[in-house]
C-alpha cells in the first residue's frame, strides 16, 4: 500500500431499480455508496490504503454501510455509531430516456452532525492525505466545520488535502466553503461544471492559472465524456476510455480514488490521470457506484503501465 487516505464524509444505503422508474418498478437493488466512500473504494484497487471517517445511527443501514466499506478493503475504524440519529438513505430512479435522478433522505441523519471532533479523529489516524468534498460541507453547520477543520490542520502538518468541490444545484454556500480551501488544497479534482461557478469560466488553461494563482498546488479538469485535462507543461487533454455507459454516477469519484493514490505512488499527473481514466471507464459501464472497478488482478496491471 502506497499510503493512508483518509476520506470525511457520509455514505448512504441506495436503493435502485434496475429497468423500470420509481413509479412502476417492484424490486429494486440495494447498494451503500457516497462520493469519499466511492473515492475510498477506487484508491483501495489503486494499492492506497484508505480510511472512511464518518457517523452512522445505530441501525440496519449503518451496520450495512460498515459491512459494505470493509467488503470493498476500506478502513472502518474511524467511523463512529449515533445511537440518536439515523443513517441516510437516498433512491436513483431510471428515466425512461436511460437517465438518471437522485432523490437523497439524509435530513437529520447522523452523518449531518459531524463536526470538529469528528476532524480530529481523523488526523489522529495520521493520514498521508486527506479527502474532502463540498458534499460534505453542504450537510450543516457542523459538517462545514468539520471539513475546514480537516484541511486547516492536515495543511498546517504539511498532509495533502484533496478537494472534490462535487457542486450540486440547491446546495446553499458550498462555492464559498471551496473557494475558501483553495489556498490549502493540493489536488484539486474538478468537474469542468464547476470550473464556471468557482473561477468564471471553463477554459482549461485559465481555469488552472485561476486554481494556481488561489494556492491550488495541482488541477486535473474532470470532463465527463470528454475526458480529462490534466497538468504538465501546459494543461493536457485524454480523452475518456468508455465504451459502454450505463450509469454515469460514481465515475468521478472512481477516477479521484485512482488518480490521489496513483499520486501518493510517485506516479506523475499523466499517468495517475490515464490511470483514472481506466476506472472512470469501468464504472460507468455498470449500474452500481463501484461495481465496476477493476478487479485487483487488473488494476496492478493497470498501475504498472500508468507508472
Amino acid at each position: 500500500m502506497s499510503g493512508l487516505i483518509v476520506g470525511l464524509g457520509e455514505a448512504m444505503v441506495l436503493f435502485q431499480p434496475a429497468d423500470r422508474t420509481l413509479e412502476a418498478c417492484r424490486s429494486a437493488s440495494v447498494h451503500v455508496a457516497g462520493a469519499e466512500l466511492n473515492l475510498l473504494a477506487a484508491a483501495v484497487r489503486a494499492a492506497a490504503g484508505p480510511a472512511f471517517c464518518s457517523r452512522i445511527g445505530d441501525d440496519p443501514f449503518g451496520r450495512r454501510v460498515v459491512a459494505a466499506a470493509a467488503g470493498l478493503g476500506v478502513g472502518t475504524g474511524l467511523v463512529a455509531v449515533d445511537g440518536t440519529r439515523p443513517t441516510g438513505v437516498f433512491v436513483k430512479d431510471v428515466l425512461p430516456d436511460g437517465a438518471r435522478r437522485v432523490y437523497y433522505y439524509r435530513a437529520g441523519s447522523a452523518a449531518s452532525v459531524l463536526d470538529e471532533a469528528d476532524a480530529d479523529r481523523a488526523l489522529a489516524a495520521g493520514p498521508d492525505l486527506v479527502a474532502v468534498s463540498g458534499l460534505t460541507a453542504a450537510l450543516g453547520a457542523g459538517p462545514r466545520r468539520a471539513v475546514l477543520r480537516l484541511a486547516r490542520e492536515a495543511h498546517a502538518r504539511g498532509v495533502p488535502v484533496a478537494v472534490d468541490p462535487n457542486l450540486r444545484p440547491g446546495l446553499e454556500g458550498v462555492t464559498e466553503v471551496v473557494t475558501e480551501l483553495l489556498p490549502l488544497t493540493a489536488y484539486l479534482l474538478l468537474g469542468m461544471d464547476e470550473a464556471v461557478p468557482l473561477f468564471g469560466t471553463d477554459v482549461p488553461a485559465t481555469v488552472f492559472a485561476q486554481a494556481r494563482a488561489a494556492g491550488v498546488g495541482e488541477v486535473v479538469l474532470k470532463a465527463g465524456a470528454d475526458g480529462c485535462w490534466h497538468e504538465g507543461d501546459r494543461p493536457t487533454h485524454l480523452p475518456s476510455v468508455a465504451v459502454r455507459v450505463v450509469d454515469p454516477v460514481g465515475a468521478g469519484d472512481a477516477f479521484a480514488g485512482a488518480y490521489l493514490a496513483a499520486r501518493l505512488r510517485g506516479i506523475g499527473p499523466r499517468g495517475a490521470a490515464w490511470l483514472g481514466t481506466r476506472f472512470a471507464a469501468g464504472v460507468v459501464a455498470t449500474a452500481g457506484d463501484t461495481d465496476g472497478l477493476p478487479s485487483p488482478a487488473e488494476a496492478t496491471a493497470l498501475l504498472a503501465e500508468a507508472g
